[in-house]
């Protein structure tokens, strides 16, 4: 078994200033995304300029941390968030959901095609495979900050995490930190390294992030809040990601059957 290491979530402390792990993930992320934008926008079927890349992805970041937070507080503490509204601005305090970026994501990349006069698919297929480095760096954010840990395990590999009692339990954030985030990543770096049709690449996204967000939602403690939905099993993450796969699906095979 493991000892879940002894990890201070506040990464930077300047008076009473508090930087959190959490947070310089999300810088990581934009980081490395501003860069492999920046690569992918020199291929030949995009020739967008540097100045257009980093103002997408202010726009994305925009997307990601606004969407994410009312997302939040909309699928997992609706009832917190009418009795307190504003509870939303307490980002320091944790809360930001997958699912709500994504949609504030769509949103914003709908914005920015209308000011660069670009397609929403186009964009959509040139950000979507950057998207899992995010979610990777996102997923050691979790876990450098101790939160959302799995369940109770008998595996070689399982994790004691103080906080969460004395016995061993999966350490989700790092199965979803390689489903989702890396192999992920790699999956759609190679798939969209070849000329793909429009909409292709978007829904093999959705498609794949549904499948492993589902997948490790059965090692995952369900959130407390809530607990199991259905069959002792069905969790809001899973929830939110089946329709994912249904629309992904759905994206993908329209994709190659209207390809011109």
């Amino acid at each position: 078994m493991l000892i879940y290491p002894h990890i201070n979530p506040i990464a930077i402390q300047i008076g009473p200033l508090k930087i959190h792990w959490y947070g310089l993930m999300y810088l990581l992320a934009f980081t490395i995304g501003w860069i492999l934008a920046d690569y992918r926008a020199r291929k030949p079927q995009y020739h967008w300029s540097r100045e257009q890349i980093t103002d997408l992805i202010f726009y994305v970041a925009m997307g990601v941390i606004i969407g994410g937070r009312i997302g939040y507080m909309i699928f997992y503490d609706l009832p917190g968030f009418i009795y307190q509204p504003w509870v939303l601005f307490k980002i320091w305090e944790g809360g930001m959901s997958f699912h709500g970026g994504l949609i504030g994501v769509m949103l914003t990349v709908w914005l920015w095609g209308r000011k660069n006069n670009k397609k929403f698919w186009e964009v959509g297929d040139f950000i979507t495979p950057i998207a899992p480095i995010g979610l990777a760096a996102g997923r050691i954010g979790n876990f450098l900050g101790g939160e959302l840990w799995g369940k109770l395990t008998h595996v070689p590999w399982g994790m004691i995490y103080p906080q969460a009692g004395p016995l061993p339990r999966h350490p989700s954030e790092i199965y979803e930190f390689f489903l989702e985030g890396i192999l992920l990543f790699i999956i759609l770096w190679i798939y969209s390294s070849k000329p793909r049709p429009r909409t292709a690449v978007s829904g093999l996204f959705l498609l794949g992030y549904g499948c492993a967000r589902c997948f490790c939602e059965f090692f995952r403690q369900p959130d407390p809040q809530y607990g199991y939905f259905a069959f002792g099993w069905l969790t809001m993450g899973q929830l939110l990601s089946f329709p994912m796969i249904i629309i992904g699906g759905i994206i993908l095979y329209w994709a190659y059957t209207h390809e011109k």
